[in-house]
């Protein structure tokens, strides 16, 4: 097949091809490494949850470039199912960091090591909350809370936005709420994320807790800002359709999904340093008995 004699759809849908085999391969690679090595259930079950989240994201992108007559409602629900997956993700992820430092809400173990600690609130939230507080119980159950949130707050929107679009109510202010809305809902959960790991920086040291919330951050923040911007654009008229068979819409969609697919590779890249499987080989055990001894 001579590649140069393809048309930029064609070429397009092989590149982004390509890009989702090599995300599915890099997330493969890890899976089976962490299956391999079944040392910790709890903690690896979360990890298995969070690497899936970079292959999900490149394989609904690419369906979504495919044009099938009649399947926009299937593209929908892809997306709104790839979405509330997002929402799990940011879950387990403060699941799998409480794990690590060994802290039960439900039983109500803290421990005494921590309790006490300060929590310095940044702006906007310094605005509703006092600008410090203690770590104690009640706080770690509103992190969660602030984290779960979106649980929920993802899946109802994604309903509430499928529905609409099903009757064709779908205005563009309904548009801007749902995103405003989502957005708050998302910044939230993430803070509690960022105030989590400020609080427990040196206990979570050992376990690359900044690499492993990049992953996350950066797949939700770029494919959430990466579509605003997007909508923007089209708005503003930058992206602009020369073909009559093919609207603004349309080439607004293939643009992020393609971009969503490339950066996919990345993250899945990424992931294998970050959620290495390492800790439960022993390797890093006998690293760390050998810098001792040295």
């Amino acid at each position: 097949m001579d590649i140069t004699k393809l048309d930029p759809e064609s070429l397009t849908l092989l590149g982004a091809g390509g890009g989702v085999i090599l995300t599915l391969h890099f997330t493969i690679v890890l899976l089976t490494q962490h299956l391999f090595y079944w040392k910790n259930p709890k903690e690896q079950k979360a990890i298995i949850i969070i690497v899936l989240m970079a292959p999900i994201y490149a394989v609904v992108s690419f369906v979504g470039l495919l044009d099938i007559d009649g399947s926009k409602p299937f593209f929908t629900f892809l997306e709104s199912v790839k979405e509330c997956y997002e929402a799990l993700v940011i879950a387990k992820f403060m699941a799998l960091m409480y794990s690590y430092l060994n802290i039960s809400l439900s039983k109500d173990m803290v421990p005494d090591e921590i309790k006490g600690r300060e929590i310095h609130n940044s702006f906007p939230m310094s605005l509703f909350l006092p600008r410090t507080i203690r770590l104690e119980n009640h706080t770690l159950k509103a992190l969660k809370y602030w984290t779960w949130q979106f649980v929920a707050v993802r899946p109802i929107c994604s309903v509430l936005m499928i529905i609409c679009q099903v009757f064709g109510f779908y205005p563009s202010w309904l548009s801007w709420t749902f995103t405003i809305i989502l957005n708050f809902s998302v910044s939230l959960a993430l803070y509690a994320l960022v105030i989590f790991y400020h609080v427990f920086a040196k206990e979570l040291a050992p376990h690359r807790p900044l690499a492993k919330f990049m992953c996350i951050k950066g797949i939700v923040f770029f494919c959430f800002w990466q579509g605003i911007a997007l909508d923007v654009f089209a708005a503003a008229g930058v992206i602009k359709s020369h073909h009559f068979w093919l609207d603004v819409e349309h080439i607004q969609e293939a643009i992020q999904n393609t971009l969503v697919i490339f950066e996919m590779v990345i993250f899945s890249v990424l992931q294998q340093y970050a959620y290495h499987v390492a800790p439960y080989t022993g390797d890093m055990k006998t690293r760390f008995e050998n810098k001792k001894t040295q």
